[in-house]
């Protein structure tokens, strides 16, 4: 073994002698940085449009993700911020309306989604350098259309997120302007020009799942068009969508049998998955599974149960209520839900190890597909043991999350353990889903006249939640709980009451997916629904909610990080009203 280190040596010395007297020795490729020669390829700008999916998923910042699980759905009431009030103190704020233009939150989601936009520009910028001869022009056509897909996502969720936001594109530069980009222009046009362009020139079926098609991209516009209350234009674009739309893999749309299926690792891109975050395990990295939701499972499991941290998100007293329906399985759609016998029993304050008997009255199936409930299977965990697994109910409440939680079965093979916690799931976040289209499609309907046609899109949701082979069983085979959910069965002839009625079932459809708050502030009823919520709320988690309120003109949206404006200037960035 000596002889052979000595030899080495020997070798290494004279190559560093006959090396130093070339020029050539000193021009060493700087590691861990991308040459022009890479990017001026095929496979280099390839590479830039990975890295800008990547960024859907947030990648480590927990505001910026495209789950919203605080920006939307803690927001909107779906759930409370959970764990305790010392832990990630910065969504206090977020769940008490009591941002100013210094907390984190804001100034983390604006700098993770201009992460997405510059790294769609950098694309674009870089597609028009490109001289490899590999990269045909159908390329070049489908790679810009998948940039400007992207960057209108990111665009989207600025502008829902902030309202006035500066638009930059491939085509600015520091130095001939950039720096003076204003936020006083209604970035609507771009958010749908974007959108429009990947729609025309996507292909409807990718070669590999997870890239934007062009369905995808048209039912993002008709999205767009929805949070501009243009109704006409989405409802043209729904009927198209609904008829003839595919997944980047080729599946015609429609509903998955068992609603659970959309939430669960080994049932992802499936017909109803319109577009997803993807994630993986076992990649090398954690921030390629989903490090969106890493803080989102129940607390102290150990290893009988998910995760074993964090405790956060937390689903709300009034979103449990919201799943109580009448003898016919409709919804309680005059608010009487929060109300005396109405409200669903918890154990709420009840030890794991004492007794406690279930809520034995009607409840939508869906409830116990959303939702971690005492004495009610947690999927394939055993029963949930309710006090043991929430880390402060005084301050939490009585529930844990559901949906994308992976199975016990699915421990080491469909999760990443390798970094701090078992809590990296490969599981994708669906972004747009078909039950959430329906339900756009629905209210468009209604605004057009068309009240049966939306009533029909409605029953279609419920009537996929009805099938009691789908519902949540105990181990001896029986319902977990008295599920009853029924149709609409009488003709809508009232808009107010369809608009009603398709609005509740977005609750109860897409709870805890990041859409509620972005929902309530298009429909011009934040205020309303926002401080009913945090009355009725705070009353049972004083100490989490207890004075909270929401201020019409200024709570609709984050304020602009304070850190862009002192970059930019205040005549260059103008500050939210209120802040």
């Amino acid at each position: 073994m000596k002889s052979l280190i000595n030899k080495f040596v020997l070798v290494l010395a004279l190559a560093l002698i006959v090396g130093a007297c070339k020029d050539s020795y000193l021009e060493i490729p700087p590691t861990g940085q991308l040459t022009e020669e890479v990017l001026n390829s095929k496979k280099g700008v390839e590479g830039l449009l990975i890295g800008a999916y990547s960024m859907l998923g947030g990648r480590g910042n927990y505001f910026s993700g495209a789950s919203n699980w605080a920006n939307g759905s803690i927001q909107g009431g779906e759930a409370n911020k959970g764990t305790n009030a010392g832990d990630f103190n910065d969504i206090n704020f977020v769940q008490r309306f009591e941002l100013n233009s210094t907390s984190r939150v804001p100034g983390d989601r604006w700098n993770g989604l201009y992460e997405g936009v510059s790294r769609t520009n950098a694309v674009l910028k870089q597609l028009a350098k490109v001289t490899d001869p590999t990269l045909t022009d159908a390329d070049r056509t489908r790679i810009t259309a998948e940039a400007r897909f992207l960057r209108a996502h990111y665009y989207f969720q600025l502008k829902i997120s902030y309202n006035k936001v500066p638009f930059i594109d491939e085509t600015m530069e520091f130095g001939a302007g950039l720096e003076d980009v204003t936020n006083d222009a209604d970035i609507w046009p771009n958010i749908e020009a974007d959108f429009k362009y990947a729609a025309d020139n996507l292909p409807e079926v990718q070669d590999a799942v997870g890239r934007a098609n062009s369905w995808a991209a048209k039912t993002y516009l008709a999205k767009t068009y929805m949070f501009q209350s243009k109704f006409n234009d989405a409802k043209t674009l729904f009927t198209d969508i609904i008829a003839n739309g595919k997944t980047s893999n080729g599946l015609k749309y429609g509903l998955m049998d068992n609603y659970t299926d959309n939430f669960n690792a080994e049932t992802e891109n499936n017909k109803e998955s319109i577009f997803a975050v993807q994630a993986a395990a076992a990649s090398g990295s954690t921030n390629n599974a989903n490090p969106d939701l890493v803080l989102n499972w129940p607390y102290n499991t150990g290893p009988s149960g998910p995760g074993n941290c964090c405790g956060f998100f937390a689903p709300s007293f009034e979103l449990g209520n919201s799943f109580r329906v009448d003898a016919n399985g409709l919804p309680l759609l005059d608010g009487s839900y929060n109300q005396g016998a109405n409200q669903l029993k918890t154990d709420q304050g009840i030890l794991s190890g004492e007794a406690f008997t279930p809520d034995a009255g009607t409840v939508d199936p869906r409830l116990d597909w959303s939702i971690g409930r005492r004495g009610i299977p947690y999927l394939d965990w055993g029963l949930f043991p309710g006090f043991d697994w929430i880390r402060d109910q005084a301050y939490a409440g009585p529930y844990s999350p559901k949906k994308y939680i992976y199975y016990k079965s699915q421990e080491g093979s469909l999760t990443d353990g390798s970094s701090w916690t078992r809590g990296y799931p490969a599981m994708n976040f669906v972004l747009i889903r078909f039950a959430d289209v329906l339900l756009m499609a629905a209210e468009a309907e209604i605004e057009a006249g068309t009240l049966e046609t939306a009533r029909g899109y409605v029953n279609q949701v419920r009537a996929r939640a009805a099938n009691p082979a789908t519902w949540v069983k105990m181990p001896d085979g029986s319902n977990a709980a008295n599920y009853v959910i029924g149709l609409y069965n009488t003709p809508w002839t009232d808009k107010d009451a369809a608009r009603q009625a398709v609005r509740f079932e977005r609750k109860l459809e897409l709870s805890g997916e990041g859409h509620r708050f972005f929902d309530l502030v298009r429909w011009g009823v934040a205020e309303k629904d926002i401080n009913a919520y945090l009355a009725y709320e705070g009353a049972k988690l004083v100490n989490a909610l207890g004075g909270s309120h929401f201020t019409a003109g200024k709570n609709e949206y984050y304020p602009i990080p304070q850190g862009q404006i002192d970059i930019q200037g205040a005549d260059v960035l103008k500050q939210n009203p209120g802040y």
